[in-house]
């Protein structure tokens, strides 16, 4: 049972000199010296008295903060103004394709601002957002909307931005929204009908740019699809500062056993960070299947066994390709421990410390010399924190308080 115990109110923006009395995921209570936006020490707390602008975590377990690897910041929220049917990637991309005329710049950086916002208030505190590169004379409104809201929120969060390239846009439109500032070069070459010649094409625009790639991967459960494995191979000399991504690889969880073994030491040996979607592949695999549905998840225990770089994130949220989600990084923390069986430990650890690893930022955590990118939430342990996601919580960025929240409860006598 947890405290029933709010902490004093801090200043929008402020950032803390010490955190006091913070529970960590071994039990200890500690208390966090910050500095510059780093964890100077963390010793032991013994009721020291609180100085001004010091936060009492009494009760509050504390957190390295989330970090969401992979979003669609320019489609979330948009589920109530398109009513798209129920349906599987097909449809959901009919159904999107179909609104994108509607689209302006304006509204697409209402909804992603509003969609970023709800991802900070949960405890994320970086976030990489695919965007897609439209159809028609004006491809560029995603990104233009996007860079905005990225440049907006800049002080409270860190946004990375991925050109999502459909395969029926050209070069140009691509170089021109990395001249606007996007990060990095994606796609879907499984969805083309060339996905062999799509993926060259893209990765080729991308060695030019000197940038990294992050690719929608073989979001189907045909086990024969297996465009990751030429991804690999077809990368295994880039540098690190040209990082490399691939998002979803639903038919690696399909393969046989020595088909996956090949493919996951390719993998590796190419150091590419695998990013695992459960609620929206959940969502949008099997529906051609009656009974003995497949999860439509990745390997992901094969994967953190070898050793690979493996992060997970929430993908879609309320749009048509996911008509639910919380922007909570605890759902998906759940959703990896009841789908794909991994350990709580191992599920925080895939939305945490290894998405940012796999997102190339700067290491975080309750460490000497880390960047202080934490959240506390109220709750007595990791797995009281999965299992009831209170909304009692505080994030902080570089050492600053950027979101609060505090929830009341009260019932009538009995």
């Amino acid at each position: 049972m947890t405290q029933n115990f709010l902490p004093p109110p801090v200043a929008s923006g402020q950032a803390v000199p010490t955190l006091h009395n913070a529970t960590l995921t071994d039990g200890r209570i500690v208390d966090v010296h910050l500095v510059d936006g780093q964890v100077h020490d963390v010793i032991p707390a013994e009721g020291r008295a609180l100085a001004d602008g010091d936060l009492d975590l009494t009760g509050y377990l504390l957190l390295t903060a989330p970090a969401e690897p992979h979003a669609h910041l320019d489609k979330a929220l948009s589920f109530d103004e398109i009513r798209p049917p129920p349906g599987n990637l097909g449809s959901a991309i009919e159904a999107w394709e179909n609104h994108t005329p509607s689209l302006t710049v304006e509204s697409i950086a209402e909804r992603a601002r509003q969609a970023a916002l709800l991802l900070l208030g949960n405890g994320t505190t970086a976030v990489r957002s695919h965007v897609n590169l439209l159809r028609g004379d004006q491809p560029l409104r995603g990104i233009q909307a996007l860079v905005k809201v990225r440049d907006e929120l800049s002080s409270v969060m860190d946004i990375q931005l991925v050109a999502m390239t459909p395969y029926v846009v050209g070069d140009d439109a691509v170089h021109a929204a990395l001249d606007l500032g996007v990060d990095f070069v994606g796609g879907h070459p499984h969805q083309t009908p060339d996905p062999s010649g799509n993926l060259q094409r893209l990765l080729a625009i991308a060695r030019e740019r000197r940038v990294g790639v992050d690719m929608h991967t073989d979001e189907q459960l045909n086990p024969k699809m297996l465009t990751l494995e030429e991804l690999a191979h077809s990368v295994r000399d880039w540098p690190t500062t040209m990082p490399v991504t691939a998002g979803h690889c639903v038919s690696l969880g399909m393969v046989a056993p020595e088909v996956l073994a090949r493919v996951i030491k390719s993998v590796k040996k190419s150091n590419i960070g695998i990013v695992s979607l459960p609620m929206t592949n959940l969502y949008l695999q099997g529906w051609d299947s009656p009974v003995a549905m497949p999860r439509g998840l990745t390997a992901a225990r094969p994967l953190i066994d070898a050793g690979v770089r493996f992060a997970a994130g929430a993908d879609n949220v309320r749009d048509p390709y996911n008509p639910l989600g919380r922007s909570d990084a605890l759902e998906t923390t759940m959703l990896l421990v009841a789908a794909g069986h991994l350990t709580v430990e191992e599920a925080y650890k895939a939305v945490s410390d290894a998405a940012r690893d796999v997102m190339s930022l700067p290491r975080a955590g309750i460490k000497k010399g880390l960047q202080a990118e934490l959240l506390a939430i109220r709750a007595g342990s990791l797995e009281e924190a999965v299992a009831t996601a209170p909304q009692d919580r505080i994030v902080l960025h570089r050492g600053r308080v950027v979101s609060m929240s505090r929830t009341e409860r009260a019932f009538c006598e009995f």
